[in-house]
């Protein structure tokens, strides 16, 4: 596997070009807390609407599919309607959205992906106006970009993966991927036969998976050997 030649990346984006967005989550759920006066704490709501939303994640895709902004609403409507009742959510979801325009990246994003010598292509679970926003914004030496609003699916689901291959033109067995989840890079990824690299991020909420990566990273730096 380490001298196998590839004929493109693909790569995650939130969480592994940029920083996580565990920050971002933090401060909606004390707005949310703080707003509604809720009993729970901030990051007991993390949790819960947490996994509300990665379960959603995994059954909106062809016909079900929705954005991520109206998933956001959706789930986090679902938490609180029990406790609360109606209320708006989308106050609070422009918050996250705003993270998801102006990311922070990591620190060796840049060095990293201009060290690449394949064409590179995002495959993200993303809202196509904010990744191009976040792309756009920082300058990213990054050939293309499929969104899961592109594929009307989400990460792990094949058809986001597939869309990408096509619109790439190269084949799985000549693709690397490496994204931040197990869940949704890894165990998305594998079963096209695309090799997979985990990058180990501590920033990290939290990872529901329990698949296997081809390799483990704990930096993009460590990507440019690997592709060679």
């Amino acid at each position: 596997m380490a001298h196998r030649r590839y004929d493109a990346l693909f790569i995650d984006f939130y969480g592994t070009i940029t920083g996580g967005d565990k920050l971002a989550v933090e401060e909606t759920c004390r707005l949310v807390v703080d707003r509604l006066g809720l009993s729970l704490s901030p990051p007991e709501l993390a949790i819960t609407w947490g996994q509300r939303f990665f379960a959603a994640l995994d059954t909106a895709n062809d016909g079900a599919f929705r954005n991520l902004f109206e998933l956001e609403c959706e789930t986090l409507i679902e938490t609180l309607e029990t406790m609360i009742g109606p209320f708006d959510p989308v106050p609070f979801v422009r918050h996250l959205k705003r993270y998801w325009a102006d990311p922070r990246l990591q620190p060796e994003a840049i060095e990293s992906l201009k060290a690449i010598e394949v064409p590179i292509c995002c495959v993200s679970n993303a809202d196509t106006e904010d990744i191009l926003a976040a792309v756009e914004k920082n300058n990213l030496p990054i050939d293309h970009i499929v969104t899961s609003e592109d594929a009307r699916s989400y990460k792990p689901h094949a058809a986001i993966f597939r869309k990408a291959l096509a619109e790439m033109k190269v084949s799985a067995d000549r693709v690397i991927h490496v994204g931040d989840s197990l869940h949704s890079d890894v165990r998305g990824a594998q079963p096209l036969g695309i090799a997979t690299v985990w990058i180990r991020r501590d920033e990290r909420i939290f990872d529901v998976g329990k698949a296997h990566p081809d390799h483990q990273v704990g930096s993009l730096l460590e990507l440019p050997s690997l592709i060679a």
